[in-house]
């Protein structure tokens, strides 16, 4: 895998940039500042970023109410504590009344290892996507991140912004442009899809490298936008290449994997595998460890696009 970005320096980057351009741009913190990557913000706006503590609640609703003075806040948490404590701010105070609240989930999925279950986060997009009015976006690298930082900016209503805190390679060419609800296809092929979000798009990349040495071609898509997803593009997919296999740093009930399944199972049923974490409570341990541990990795991949197309007796 070439070198390694974090995508917390493109998102505090983007927003500090949009900042000094647009003064209703304002943070709200849950006293991770630093984890957020947004303590130069701080120093830059300090008039312009609000640390509540450790009061998600309060947090959301706070930047509820700033809306209504015409702000546009960003707030900024780790991803298990705010999805999980203040979901019901989320929903009542952000979603149903459709406010132009932009939630950015910080170190989601399996990026806090070592300290196990409580700060896993690989139930945030089950939990949104149920949610109506709500734009969930998981970008996959650090072009894709600053990108979707200031789509969101432009687009008016809830968004959640998955920032990975994990080391990831680009994916994308400079004169990539991000738009919401359109995924990229990243690799052509009929034979099957991979379709992936967020830290896994650049390991369905090397799996289909892996699938090429055995002269098969894998089609790899990157859908940043979980929802709304690109109907059109797994349509296409479902069609042309008769198979499908997502993978997600989420558990597989809900989330990514399930919402393609929505689509091609009332649209085009073919055959798919959803890869992700499988309903249990992931154990405690390395990022790395727990992607391998999952099959979250390039090989884990490959065998399950292998199987998949052996089952269609291909």
């Amino acid at each position: 895998m070439s070198e390694l970005h974090d995508c917390r320096k493109a998102f505090a980057n983007a927003l500090e940039d949009l900042a000094r351009r647009d003064p209703r741009i304002v943070v709200l913190s849950n006293d991770s500042v630093g984890s957020a990557g947004l303590s130069h913000f701080a120093e830059e706006f300090p008039g312009r970023l609000f640390n509540v503590g450790i009061a998600e609640q309060n947090m959301v609703g706070m930047a509820s109410g700033m809306v209504n003075g015409g702000k546009i806040p960003f707030v900024a948490a780790a991803a298990c504590f705010l999805t999980g404590r203040a979901l019901e701010q989320i929903k009542n105070d952000v979603a149903y009344t459709d406010t132009n609240v932009k939630l950015c989930g910080v170190s989601p999925g399996l990026a806090y290892g070592p300290l196990g279950g409580t700060h896993h986060s690989i139930e945030d997009i089950a939990w949104l996507r149920a949610i109506a009015n709500m734009t969930i976006i998981v970008p996959a690298d650090p072009l894709e991140t600053e990108q979707a930082v200031r789509a969101a900016v432009d687009f008016v209503g809830p968004v959640y912004l998955r920032i990975s805190r994990m080391g990831v390679p680009i994916v994308h060419a400079a004169d990539y442009r991000f738009e919401i609800g359109k995924a990229v296809r990243l690799r052509d092929g009929n034979d099957i899809t991979l379709a992936a979000c967020g830290t896994l798009v650049p390991r369905a990349l090397e799996a289909a490298a892996l699938l090429e040495s055995e002269g098969i071609q894998a089609r790899v898509i990157n859908m940043a936008t979980v929802k709304p997803l690109d109907r059109d593009a797994i349509i296409a997919a479902a069609i042309q290449t008769g198979g499908i296999v997502t993978a997600e740093e989420h558990t597989i009930y809900g989330g990514f994997g399930s919402a393609v399944a929505e689509i091609v199972a009332t649209t085009h049923p073919v055959p798919m595998r959803i890869l992700g974490i499988p309903g249990v409570f992931a154990p405690t341990g390395s990022s790395e460890f727990l992607f391998e541990h999952f099959g979250l990795t390039p090989q884990g991949i490959h065998d399950a696009a292998l199987e998949l197309i052996k089952s269609r007796g291909l």
